[in-house]
């Protein structure tokens, strides 16, 4: 993926600036501090972005908590110096996108904990289900608490879904000529009757779509028996979160993808407060 970052930060400030910030033209041209504040315990992500919105516009940052740690609920993540009208003006779009990437990864490392303990083996994925403009930030977000970025675009990897297959009208079809072409081929099922058949048509993953956990044991099971279990990996999708994702741990699949991560954010809670 090609992302000039300086431009794509301006763009997100030009869009809250729009003609103008009419109030805080009303300010005095003063040189003011302030401190970006965490109002909860979590990880901070996208903090070097922060940094380079406010650079870009001339302020000086000192960056206190880096990307990946720790912050507890009232400790200062990143000083700025600079004019107070500048400062107001980028502030409301560094919150955004450093509360959005925070929230992200802070999600990620609490279910990357849980399934560590059961099975330090399986990979936690992020899927494309990200705000459109936004997927570079969501999914590096992912990453830097712990998860798999996974399929940044449709370019990177082939995933036969239900849609193709029922295009193309065969599955074994689709699979046979996706394998002429590409190395690794991914197929998304929701029974174990089309799970089964993927495996043996020569998928090399097999994503189990709204499977429950008994469906993911019974299918794991079928695919033992067949003697072809340890040649496929198998990834599990749907409805899977923070509440379920347990007793998604405790079966033996290699993958668990969990959309809430990104299409379902719970910002971190910061303020920015000057000094």
């Amino acid at each position: 993926m090609t992302l000039n970052l300086e431009d794509k930060l301006e763009e997100f400030i030009k869009e809250d600036i729009g003609n103008g910030d009419i109030s805080s033209g009303l300010l005095p041209q003063k040189q003011i501090r302030a401190k970006i504040i965490s109002k909860q315990n979590g990880i901070i992500a996208g903090i070097k972005f922060a940094k380079i919105m406010f650079v870009s516009h001339k302020c000086d940052v000192r960056i206190l908590k880096k990307d990946g740690e720790h912050v507890k609920k009232g400790e200062s993540v990143l000083i700025v110096d600079g004019l107070a009208s500048t400062i107001l003006s980028c502030e409301r779009t560094v919150l955004n996108l450093l509360s959005r990437m925070s929230g992200i990864a802070t999600c990620t490392s609490k279910l990357v904990q849980i399934t560590e303990k059961i099975n330090s083996k399986i990979a936690i994925y992020a899927t494309r289900k990200t705000a459109p403009g936004l997927r570079y930030f969501d999914k590096l977000a992912v990453e830097i608490g712990g998860g798999v970025k996974h399929r940044m675009d449709l370019s990177e990897s082939i995933i036969l879904k239900d849609n193709h297959i029922a295009i193309n009208g065969s599955m074994e079809h689709l699979i046979t000529k996706a394998k002429l072409k590409y190395k690794t081929i991914e197929t998304e099922v929701d029974n174990l009757e089309c799970a089964l058949l993927a495996a043996r048509s020569g998928s090399d993953i097999i994503m189990l779509d709204n499977f429950s956990v008994d469906m993911i044991n019974s299918t794991i099971h079928e695919l033992v028996k067949l003697g072809i279990r340890k040649n496929i990996k198998i990834e599990v999708s749907g409805g899977i979160n923070i509440k379920n994702i347990r007793e998604y741990a405790k079966t033996k699949v290699d993958f668990i993808s969990v959309g809430a991560i990104t299409n379902s954010v719970i910002g971190l809670d910061l303020s920015l407060d000057v000094t």
